[in-house]
Parts: C-alpha cells; structure tokens; sequence
C-alpha cells in the first residue's frame, strides 16, 4: 500500500512539475484571435502581460496551472481595442469648458454659457462642440448676443468639428482681430463690413493663442479621468493626432506617477520648430508611449466649409475651401520626413486636398514601399483617385461615424454625384487591403461600438436610415473588427505587439456580453463591455 502511494505522489508531482505557471488564464470563452485566419479559441494563459499560449480550454487546462483561473462561462473575447485617429490629451484638457453637445438651437448655447459663466473655473468662457447642422437655422450665429451678455469677458465657442468658432468682441480685440485682418488658410468672416465673430481654421489660432493654459497636474488629472472612460469602452490604445511636446512631456510624467496605462501612440503636431528635431531623433517609444510621426493638416471640414473641394460646394457657388498652407509646405515636410523613420500623418477632407496630398506623398515616397505614410478621414475622393492609394501604399485612415454623422447634410455640401465617392470605406479598403479605423473623438463620441456599427450598418445610433446610408461602402464585420484592432496597430506599426491575441503579443483583451460577430444587427449598440485588461491586468 505505501509502496502504491509512493507511485502516485511521483506521478502527481510529475504532473505538477510539467504544467507551466502562469499569472492568468482565460477559460470556457469565445475568443476571437484576430490573427491571419481570423482563428476563435476557448482559452488563453497569460504570464508577465504577455500571452504565453492560446488554444482549446482542455489544452491549456492540462499545461498550465494558476492561481487566478477565470472561467468566462461562455462570453466573447475580442483583443483590446485601438482608436487608430483621437484627440486624447486636446479633449482631456477640454474638461474644464463648458459642454455644447447636442445643442439645438443657437440660443440654448447663449443660455447654456449665460449659466456656465457663473462657476467657470477661467476667466475665459469656452465652449466646444456646437453644431449649426443640428439647428433649425442651419448657418453660422453671430456675436452679437454674446456682446451683449459679455462686454468685458471673452468668448470663444468652438464648433463640433474644431475647424471653426464664434467669438465675441472682447476676444477679437484681445487677439488684434479687425474686419480688415487676413489670414492665409483661414476665414475671418465679415457681413455688411462688421465682424460676425465666426473664424475657420488658421483664423482661430490668432484667438487661441491667448487662451491661458491649463496647469500641469490639471492635465495629468484629466487625462487620468478620460483614460478610465475609455478603458469602459473597451479601449486599450489609441493614437493621438496632433500633440505638442509640452503634452507629451505631461503623458511621460503622468505614466511615470502611474496616473497612465493606457498605449498612446502620438503624432506630433505640424510645428516647424520641431521638424529637425524629431527627424534626428526619430522614433521614440517610453513603456507604453511611442511617438511615430508628424500630423499635419491640409484642409478643414466639410461642416464649416472648409475643407478644399475640386469644384465649387453645391450650397455655396463661387467656394470651393481651401488648402491650410501653400503647397510647398506639405512637399518641404514630406521630403523632410523621406529620410526618417516618421509617418506622415496628413488630414484630407476634400477631393482636393486628397489628390494633392496623394500626389505629393506618391511623389516623395515612389510605388513600392512600406512607409504607411496615412490620409486621415480620406472623406471625398475624387472617383480617378482612389487607385493612387494602392499605386503608392498610402493608407486611409477613416472613422466611420463621420459618415453617419454627416449622411444628413453631405449631400447639400457635395451634390449626389460626388457623395457616390465620399466616405467610401469598402472602395478605400480594396486598394490596400487593409483600413484603419477610428473615431475622431471628440468629434464623435468615444464609443467603439458606434464605430462598429457605422462601419457595417451604415446607420447611426438611432438606427438610421433603415436600408444603410450607401450601404455598397459597407464594411463586413470581421472588417471592421480588424479596423478597430489589427489593421490599427498596423497603422502605427505595431502589429507585433498589439492587435491580436497571439503569442507574445501583450495581454490586451475585452470580454463582452454578446457575440458582435453573429448577433443580429440592430442589438449591436445594446453590448457591454464587462471587462477590459491590460498588459494582462484589469483595468476596467
């Protein structure tokens, strides 16, 4: 008898000794891997943040042992999500301004900043994220209320789409702002010879720069606050378009006070005082911050009339935008950037800022080759251009709630024939094969979901329209979760470490209460997030 005990202690710590340890497995789930054959397993172990195997429950059950075993109990496993175009550390520190979301008319804004200004933290009064689309009176508003209201306080209200702004009197005088003052790629409008406080684009940076800045550990608390909204989300990384190096001084800090998990890949912003110096430096990753390029913008936005069409707007004959810079500057950066390391990450609206892009980035970079220079939003391309993206391996870089979002109003802007060719997801993605997706927040919401649903749907949160909003441009949905995952970290060349749930790739996973792979499509926006890790660590 002792002798068979003897034998079955062996065989037992036999057992033991050749299962592997790890810090967590994942059990009894639908894991959907997003790897080249787009594979679904049951389970997974993780060890150190990163994923040490991937396969059937039983498999991984008889190999590895842990102390935190988690049985899912059947629930889908989706790889974290990556945002691949946001403006991350901008909206953080926006917190403090007065919210104009959803606003419908141009005097609920009056009221709403009337309120406001009485607990505003600044002696500025800031609102953003005004939509004149969402009003009955679908144009600009004037200032002339909230002189009014404000003779010796400034106003600045920014509109949803960050490419235009009311202000009043006070902060045009304090900005040297006159009906005769001219900007180049930008618009101060002036009616029956007096300013109307509405400023497009570069006009806004003249008012902007007075606006004092936020302090430092108010930013780093903001961006802490807005980093758990976004792990709620399901959000595990994202890229930041368009950051100062004071801003990324401040994520650095902020991740070193462990106030920061989340991955942030940052895009510079368009400043010429930084060109020479980030080309010698090149690409720079601290922990999870990598810095990979440069974004820079070309044009504005179709919703202020802004962005740079081929042929006059259909609502406004004689316009037709404009380019933010001459064309020299994008062709000086993109040679610049030719011998680095760094993306050039350019903002195109328009069919003409598309095609100039296109032509500039095909000029520098020639047909083959593996730059991933991207178009952001890609919005309206001219139907003879979309082949250059293939031509020259430029990647689009689209957010599908821009099409939900503008479907309204676009066709006023752009006429049918050239809104056959405007958010065209499924024609950008044949010329590649592979998309980037993203949301633009806070020009959309932050939600993944919404992003989702766009894609494949073509409707908008209230279902809308019932038969999809060009549904030819569609997205399947293992499209779009590769947009939202893979393809993203594709996009910031970091496939190899994020995007998928493969081995040694980092713990970066969701769990959700439906399948978004085969649940019928109007419960889509209905799914939870439950759970978002890490680096293999819970964090939602």
């Amino acid at each position: 008898m002792k002798k068979l005990i003897s034998i079955l202690s062996v065989c037992l710590s036999v057992v033991l000794i050749a299962q592997k340890n790890a810090d967590l497995i994942i059990t009894n789930a639908k894991i959907y891997t997003v790897n080249k054959n787009f594979d679904i397993a049951q389970s997974m172990a993780i060890s150190n943040g990163k994923i040490i195997a991937v396969g059937k429950s039983a498999d991984i059950l008889k190999n590895y042992t842990s102390s935190k075993i988690q049985d899912i109990q059947g629930k889908t496993v989706f790889p974290g999500l990556i945002d691949a175009h946001c403006h991350f550390t901008g909206y953080a520190t926006d917190k403090w301004k007065c919210e104009l979301w959803g606003t419908k008319s141009w005097d609920e804004i009056v009221t709403k900043i009337s309120e406001y200004s009485k607990t505003a933290p600044k002696e500025w009064l800031y609102g953003r994220s005004w939509d004149q689309n969402d009003w009955p009176v679908k144009e600009f508003p004037n200032k002339e209320k909230l002189d009014q209201l404000f003779p010796n306080r400034p106003v600045y209200l920014k509109r949803i789409d960050g490419h235009a702004a009311v202000a009043n009197q006070k902060a045009l005088d304090i900005a040297g702002i006159t009906k005769d003052s001219k900007i180049l790629g930008g618009e101060i409008e002036v009616k029956n010879g007096k300013l109307t406080g509405i400023l497009v684009d570069n006009a806004m940076l003249l008012v902007e720069k007075h606006i004092p800045e936020i302090e430092d550990n108010e930013a780093i608390q903001y961006f802490a606050d807005l980093q758990k909204e976004c792990f709620s989300y399901g959000l595990t990384s994202l890229h930041d378009c368009g950051i100062t190096e004071r801003t990324l001084g401040l994520l650095e800090k902020a991740q070193t006070q462990n106030q920061l998990q989340m991955k942030i890949f940052a895009l510079m912003e368009d400043n010429p005082d930084y060109y020479d110096r980030w080309v010698k430096k090149g690409r720079y990753t601290n922990k999870n911050i990598t810095v990979g390029g440069f974004k820079v913008y070309s044009d504005g936005a179709l919703g202020s009339r802004g962005a740079n069409l081929i042929h006059d707007y259909s609502d406004k004959k004689g316009w037709r935008g404009f380019l933010l810079s001459e064309r020299t500057h994008f062709e000086n950066l993109a040679k610049k950037l030719k011998n680095s390391d760094l993306q050039m990450c350019t903002h195109a609206i328009g069919d003409s800022a598309n095609r100039t892009i296109l032509q500039i980035y095909g000029d520098v970079l020639g047909t083959k080759n593996d730059r991933r220079w991207r178009i952001e939003h890609a919005q309206i391309v001219d139907k003879n251009d979309f082949d250059l993206f293939g031509k020259y391996a430029i990647i689009p870089s689209v957010q599908p709630t821009h099409a939900t979002s503008d479907m309204y109003w676009a066709e006023d802007r752009l006429g049918k024939d050239r809104l056959k060719f405007s958010y065209a997801y499924e024609d950008l993605l044949k010329q590649n094969g592979w998309l980037p997706l993203g949301t633009d927040f806070p020009v959309e919401e932050i939600s993944p979901l919404k992003t989702f649903y766009s894609a494949v749907a073509r409707k908008d949160s209230k279902h809308y329209p019932s038969n999809g909003f060009q549904k030819e441009n569609a997205l399947s949905r293992e499209q779009a979760i590769r947009g939202m995952t893979i393809w993203a970290a594709k996009a910031a060349f970091q496939e190899n470490e994020i995007g998928s749930l493969e081995v040694g790739k980092s713990a970066d996973f969701i769990i959700v209460d439906q399948d978004l792979m085969t649940i019928p499509e109007v419960k889509i926006l209905d799914t939870k997030v439950l759970e978002t890790f890490s680096n293999g660590q819970k964090v939602f």
